[in-house]
């Protein structure tokens, strides 16, 4: 109480005005050690006046107080799908780095706003129509519109591959390509990689770029396979068309031992190194590794199978992306569409993105995004916007519209990849409980990994099975999870969990699997799987 108070109201006034303000406290604040909390929506509806609220809060609280993980920051944020009231709430409105939590924003918005029936498509397109001998004069575009699904060859007959591209083109009677076969990025606008991934992960799968053409996850195993009878050991790849070169430098350990292996792919080439030594008897090794500059790999692998199908190209295999000025990029409305394939629709998109955690579909995903809903103008009159900027705005845009601030947020990628994203716990919920409202809420909550049964949280939360419906997100020192829990009485919760700067050997994954089991009012006995 301010001191003016102290004189003009006298001592009986403050000390009714004292015991008011420790009686009306709200004792489901977990940031109890903290004098002042700023105004937020979770305060505005907090509930916690009840005493069973108050026993919640205490024995969150305590799980994370008491626990190794005291030190690191937490942020807890839960809300009542039935009235959009708090139900518990810690550092709530306070900053926290997502990872791939970011990704219920991605699809969330994406499935609202291009419909859970929307396809990609993939073509084929020649600049004049084939002659009657079946020969196409000048150059055969393969081009992208960002198809997250697209692969080199499959048997399913229902999904986009370039194996059914070259077989509907020789059904079509072409039989020769007199030009270039072409890989065209140029749907896409904008960076390849996400602003603020770290350079040390992108010769990893999980940090693939992000194209307009992609195939194959962008992606390619890479094997060691230990010495035979002839005494060489050797390293493959499944790069068919020798996109990738290897340098192997495995030795023999002199000894008997574990073995001590290195790999490394530059930043701007597909070369391999493979170093060091193996112990006798072992095993072999494999990795996953990302494809630079997919788009002309997508070209390559065409080129192969328009060989495969009996189709000659008598030219090279090219690629074209968006940076080149407007007058010169390829116009689709001026050519000759040959043929196309389509991906699975986004409803089963996103269920593989939040399921896998697959952070290329959700990169692919926020381009689209802006890329269909964005507006085809420059942010700025000094370069152009690209379409994961163009994607991120509409996310914004989404939230203000349902009522929730975005002021403070920092979002810049659709995967959580970026060590730049922040968001609030409190945020991350409301647009849960937002997306709840909307016609595809049911099919955004089916594409979140079910607690004990599948995707990422298939060993997790086994008392809970079938109750959670969460995201998780993982990077160095950060782990969260965001979704939705089916409590012990019925009620239907959205939260929000996240936990960062966690430098130790304690585990928060298990400490965040505990709090959920404490807000679904399971004994306390309980373990958390992990």
């Amino acid at each position: 109480m301010q001191n003016r108070s102290l004189f003009a109201k006298g001592l009986l006034v403050i000390l009714i005005a004292l015991s008011a303000q420790l009686f009306l406290r709200p004792m489901i604040d977990g940031n109890a050690k903290e004098k002042e909390q700023p105004k937020s929506q979770a305060s505005e509806k907090s509930t916690a006046t009840t005493t069973q609220a108050g026993d919640l809060a205490t024995r969150i609280n305590s799980a994370i107080d008491e626990s190794e993980l005291g030190q690191a920051r937490w942020g807890v944020s839960v809300i009542s799908i039935a009235d959009g009231s708090t139900v518990y709430a810690r550092n709530a409105d306070k900053l926290f780095t997502p990872a791939s939590n970011m990704k219920i924003y991605t699809t969330g918005v994406a499935l609202d706003q291009l419909g859970p029936d929307y396809r990609w498509r993939t073509s084929v397109y020649a600049t004049t129509q084939p002659d009657a001998n079946g020969r196409v004069q000048g150059d055969l575009i393969l081009y992208g519109r960002g198809a997250p699904d697209l692969v080199a060859n499959s048997k399913d007959e229902n999904r986009g591959s370039l194996a059914k591209l070259a077989d509907d083109l020789y059904a079509r009677g072409i039989r020769t390509v007199a030009g270039n076969v072409i890989g065209d990025e140029s749907y896409f606008r904008g960076e390849p990689l996400g602003d603020g991934w770290q350079w040390t992960d992108l010769q990893w799968y999980f940090a693939a770029e992000a194209s307009a053409l992609s195939v194959n996850g962008n992606e390619v195993d890479v094997n060691f396979v230990p010495a035979g009878k002839d005494g060489k050991s050797a390293v493959n790849t499944s790069d068919t068309e020798n996109y990738f070169t290897v340098e192997n430098r495995m030795a023999p350990a002199e000894r008997s031992g574990r073995s001590t292996v290195g790999m490394h792919r530059g930043l701007s080439d597909n070369k391999v190194e493979v170093w060091g030594e193996y112990a006798p008897g072992s095993r072999g090794f494999g990795a996953r590794l990302s494809v630079h500059q997919p788009a002309l790999w997508a070209a390559k692998l065409f080129a192969r199978a328009l060989k495969a199908r009996g189709i000659q190209v008598d030219g090279q295999t090219l690629v074209r992306d968006s940076r080149v000025p407007q007058s010169q990029r390829f116009d689709p409305g001026g050519a000759t569409e040959l043929a196309f394939v389509q991906s699975q629709p986004l409803s089963d998109i996103a269920r593989k993105t939040n399921k896998e955690s697959n952070n290329l579909f959700a990169e692919l995903i926020l381009r689209t995004l802006g890329r269909e809903r964005g507006e085809q103008s420059s942010e700025t009159g000094s370069r152009e916007r690209g379409d994961d900027e163009a994607g991120i705005s509409i996310i914004r845009s989404w939230l203000g519209r349902a009522g929730i601030p975005t002021v403070r947020l920092a979002l810049h990628d659709g995967s959580g990849l970026s060590r730049l994203d922040l968001v609030t716990p409190e945020t991350s919920a409301r647009l849960l409980l937002a997306l709840s409202k909307t016609g595809a809420a049911t099919i955004f909550k089916d594409s979140l990994p079910i607690g004990g049964r599948d995707g990422t949280l298939g060993g997790r939360l086994q008392p809970l099975a079938d109750k959670v419906f969460a995201k998780t997100g993982s990077i160095t020192y950060d782990n969260s999870l965001s979704g939705y829990l089916i409590t012990a009485d019925g009620k239907t919760w959205a939260f929000s969990i996240m936990c960062n700067d966690q430098t130790g050997r304690a585990d928060s994954i298990r400490l965040i699997d505990q709090i959920v089991i404490l807000l679904a009012d399971l004994p306390k006995s309980g373990p958390a799987a992990r």
